[in-house]
């Protein structure tokens, strides 16, 4: 293959850049052969792949957001669950075809490249900056309760000025969810390898424990609890399913590892599925226990929820104490291995030139992107300790529900464009299954609100002006010669590189 030049022939015009799809053989030639120096090492197998998307996941909606969405939703908040899973489910199935065609880092952002051009993959990559950024600090942001709540064991605790954000309790900085974010970027710029393990033993810890809550609050278990399933209605329940899709988000951080993955075409459609077939079983189990043991309205305004029924059923505290130390380990797990998504995704965006590169620099001692880890992690940390949860969760699942939207249709597209590409993983049903996880983004969307929107126009118009005062001018693939783009058009990745 000729070496790519950065020479315009003729320039492109606006609307001719927008369109201009990322060749399939140029991303396959660049997941062997790093534009930046040292490529990534591949290092994981199905199982690590596994680990990380429940990593990422698993968590999330139990130990964090709970319950501010039971009250939204009352008993019915398993059927939440279930709406959410659903809808995640049918997106994970289109990512899952995607991670097996193009085995590559970038996630939704490097399939919508490859299918409906730079304007689209810019904006599918804009919103996994949200995604990813903000859901790290979201999740990180709920650490300080749980925190507090291991130190009450010992008859300790922090002041609500350092375990809360400005403006929430009394918080005027949140120290743990600051320190959580440091350490994960710290052992980030160690190697993905070392990462992948630590996050396996963290997650075998909460699911441990997660299992622990079930069988013991099932011993206080009352079904008159269920008896007004929806008391706020399908409305209700709507709402708490579009708030609770960002307890599903994480599994598409096994899609960002396509470059690390020992065998990504074989492996990560198995990861993806698998994890979301772990985590939705869960979560449902979680929620059911829960609300058998405790009546929805008494939710309402409690955090840490978990722990307090643990705490009222057995009047243990060392129970409590174990419990609590596995949300925090729960919380640190979905810490490391989203941020590890964030990075990879700005380091595909740099390659190919619409970010600065210095987020896809990759280090050769430690084959990961360090300077990206050591900018992406700071500027984390100090949303996490700065800004209140809430905001964050919705502002995460709007960029989320967009990006997922984009990688069924990108299924769709690359069907109709690419029938005979090698997959290693098809979605079942389809057309059908690939439209209806559109739709139920799009419903999901619908049900969040009006502040969400607006922040979400705000971020828009700031990538907007990102694109036009950065990546337009440096888009690697706009400055393909109409030459070397025909090339590497019709090179046929038939037998893509692992």
């Amino acid at each position: 293959m000729t070496q790519q030049t950065l020479v315009r022939d003729e320039p492109l015009s606006l609307a001719g850049q927008l369109m201009r799809r990322k060749p399939l053989g140029q991303m396959i030639q660049e997941a062997g052969t790093s534009t930046h120096g040292p490529s990534l090492r591949r290092s994981l197998g199905v199982w690590q792949l596994t680990m990380i998307s429940v990593g990422a996941t698993l968590g999330t909606g139990i130990f964090v957001i709970l319950g501010s969405s039971v009250p939204l939703a009352g008993p019915a908040i398993w059927i939440s669950f279930l709406v959410a899973g659903f809808a995640a489910l049918l997106s994970a199935i289109s990512y899952a075809e995607m991670a097996g065609a193009v085995p590559v880092s970038g996630s939704s952002y490097s399939y919508s490249y490859a299918t409906m051009g730079e304007g689209i993959a810019w904006i599918c990559g804009w919103c996994l900056v949200l995604e990813y950024a903000v859901s790290v600090a979201a999740v990180a942001v709920g650490s300080g309760e749980y925190v507090n709540e291991t130190l009450a064991a010992f008859g300790l605790s922090l002041p609500d000025a350092v375990t809360a954000p400005p403006g929430t309790d009394g918080g005027m900085l949140n120290i743990p969810a600051i320190v959580i974010v440091l350490l994960a970027m710290v052992l980030l710029v160690r190697g993905a390898k070392e990462s992948a393990w630590v996050n396996t033993v963290m997650v075998t810890v909460k699911v441990a424990v997660l299992l622990m809550f079930c069988i013991i609050a099932f011993t206080a278990f009352n079904g008159h609890h269920f008896d007004t399933l929806m008391p706020m209605g399908m409305a209700g329940m709507s709402a708490a399913a579009s708030r609770l899709f960002f307890s599903y988000i994480g599994f598409d951080a096994a899609s960002t590892a396509g470059e690390e993955a020992k065998n990504p075409q074989r492996d990560l459609p198995r990861a993806i599925i698998a994890s979301m077939i772990i985590i939705t079983a869960v979560y449902i189990l979680v929620a059911v226990s829960a609300i058998g043991a405790r009546e929805w309205s008494w939710f309402d305004g409690t955090e840490a929820a978990l722990v307090q029924i643990l705490q009222e059923i057995t009047g243990n505290p060392w129970l409590a104490l174990v419990f609590s130390i596995g949300a925090v380990l729960a919380i640190a797990s979905i810490v490391l291995t989203v941020l590890y998504g964030q990075t990879r995704i700005l380091m595909s965006m740099s390659r190919d030139g619409l970010v600065p590169k210095i987020f896809g620099r990759v280090s050769p001692k430690t084959g990961t992107p360090v300077a990206g880890t050591l900018i992406v992690g700071t500027a984390v940390a100090v949303t996490a300790g700065l800004v209140p949860l809430g905001a964050l969760a919705d502002a995460t699942s709007i960029g989320t529900l967009f990006a997922f939207a984009l990688v069924n249709l990108s299924v769709i597209y690359l069907r109709r464009r690419r029938p005979d590409l090698p997959r290693t993983f098809r979605v079942p049903l389809y057309p059908i299954t690939p439209i209806l996880g559109t739709v139920m983004c799009i419903y999901l969307m619908a049900n969040l609100g009006s502040t969400t929107w607006w922040v979400f126009g705000v971020w828009m118009l700031v990538g907007v002006a990102a694109y036009f005062g950065y990546g337009r001018r440096n888009s690697r693939v706009a400055a393909l010669s109409r030459e070397d783009y025909r090339t590497l058009s019709d090179a046929e990745p038939d037998c893509p590189q692992t």
